[in-house]
């Protein structure tokens, strides 16, 4: 068996949490802190782990990464962190999968700067299942471009912005954002939806996740096969386009 893949995890709000919970029971993997800005008294620890929770406040990143070394960063915070650890990373050879989904264009530019001289993944939704649907969205539409092309999204009532991955997904097919609809309803973790309006057809290609731990097994899956790849920025795109042309040469 491969050795362990040491890990540190930044952010621990409720995907933070989630994505802990798969990450500290991989065996495949070594989650050995978790950085938020603060901490409080009772958070010294991941529930049912030994994994200690750090204050970025107290302890900041280049004392962290002395303290405790990894060879790899989950990032489930904000845009801002990548530019207080990216020098860090770099520096190091860190890899880094970044599932942030609203980055500028600067800060683009800066992962893909950091791709240089680490490994860089960044997809505003890091879950398997609706990176396959973009890149089945993506296919259709080059194959029928003339379709009527419709995104649904719906996420808990308390999130304010579009998605990021429903903005992702009108990027890559090329159309508008105003051909998004947004819908907020009670607790529902992520829906997305890509309608295809064809002359007496329509297609409609659909994701649910169900639990936020669908974003920890997207981490480790991506975590897995970055760890396989030579430095560089890569999106999930780039992972899926690879397995696939392996399949279909076995095939």
């Amino acid at each position: 068996m491969p050795p362990q893949i040491s890990i540190g995890l930044i952010g621990y709000g409720k995907a933070g949490q989630a994505v802990a919970n798969v990450l500290s029971q991989d065996p495949r993997f070594d989650l050995r802190w978790i950085a938020r800005r603060s901490t409080m008294d009772h958070e010294s620890h991941h529930p049912g782990t030994a994994v200690p929770i750090v204050g970025i406040e107290q302890t900041p990143y280049p004392q962290l990464f002395e303290q405790a070394p990894v060879d790899a960063l989950v990032d489930f915070s904000s845009p801002q962190s990548i530019h207080k650890y990216g020098d860090e990373i770099s520096k190091r050879g860190i890899m880094l999968v970044s599932a942030i989904s609203a980055y500028s264009e600067d800060d683009l530019t800066y992962a893909r700067e950091l791709g240089q001289r680490t490994r860089v993944l960044c997809s505003p939704n890091i879950t398997l299942g609706i990176n396959f649907l973009i890149l089945a969205a993506k296919l259709l539409h080059k194959i029928a471009p003339f379709a009527d092309v419709e995104i649904v999204e719906q996420h808990f009532r308390e999130k304010p912005e579009v998605s990021g991955t429903a903005r992702k997904i009108a990027e890559t097919l090329e159309v508008d954002g105003e051909c998004i609809t947004s819908l907020r309803l009670g607790g529902i973790v992520g829906h997305h939806e890509v309608i295809f309006g064809f002359p007496h057809q329509t297609v409609r290609l659909t994701h649910d996740s169900i639990r936020r731990e669908a974003f920890g097994t997207g981490a480790a899956f991506a975590l897995e096969q970055l760890s396989q790849l030579g430095n560089g920025y890569y999106c999930f795109d780039d992972i899926l386009f690879k397995l696939m042309r392996t399949q279909l040469l076995k095939g």
